[in-house]
């Protein structure tokens, strides 16, 4: 990998670009995805915080930027930590700090965020449980979204509350080697670029 921190930062932005296109819109994890990525409603932002308080700093920065964008123009964030985060333990141990963060910024109930990292785990699974792939991002990512927009998506897709089932039986039934063949993988590891 380059030392050049513009090339990191594109290559980790063109993995989570693939990502998204292949795995989120491709098997229709997210039904809403697809409209925000057609119409260049998505900001693709890489961190290059390697610990909580500085990735919290680029979160803050991120969640004022949404808030005050217009909505037509910039409707969801996506925030990579590639340089830190690798356990997603301490990843997870992060979310309640984000979480406070929203309340201290009023934005609570205006914005929201959602968690993804390579190494996700939902509670009561194992590890290389294949489930868990359905919030497996190439990198540690924050997701931070428009509460209205999620409210508008969801009254409008008939049986929303049946999205999170349906993508645990899409991957099943892709197995693991399935999910291999999308090449969704990360490029750049921690200390790639130094």
């Amino acid at each position: 990998m380059s030392d050049d921190p513009d090339t990191h930062d594109a290559v980790v932005m063109e993995d989570t670009r693939r990502w998204v296109q292949r795995a989120v819109i491709g098997l229709n994890l997210c039904p809403f995805a697809k409209s925000v990525v057609v119409k260049g409603q998505v900001r693709y932002v890489v961190s290059r915080a390697s610990g909580a308080k500085p990735l919290l700093a680029d979160l803050k920065r991120e969640l004022l930027a949404l808030a005050g964008a217009d909505p037509a123009a910039l409707d969801t964030t996506l925030l990579m930590a590639p340089d830190g985060f690798a356990e997603f333990l301490d990843f997870n141990d992060l979310l309640a700090r984000t979480d406070k963060l929203l309340l201290d910024l009023d934005l609570d109930g205006v914005l929201q965020i959602a968690s993804l990292h390579p190494r996700y785990q939902f509670a009561d699974t194992d590890p290389d449980d294949i489930t868990n792939f359905t919030n497996r991002a190439p990198y540690p990512t924050l997701h931070l979204l428009r509460e209205d927009s999620v409210d508008r998506a969801v009254a409008a897709f008939p049986n929303a509350e049946t999205i999170f089932e349906t993508n645990m039986q899409t991957m099943q039934n892709l197995g693991t080697v399935g999910w291999a063949a999308l090449e969704v993988h990360a490029r750049v590891t921690p200390g790639d670029d130094e």
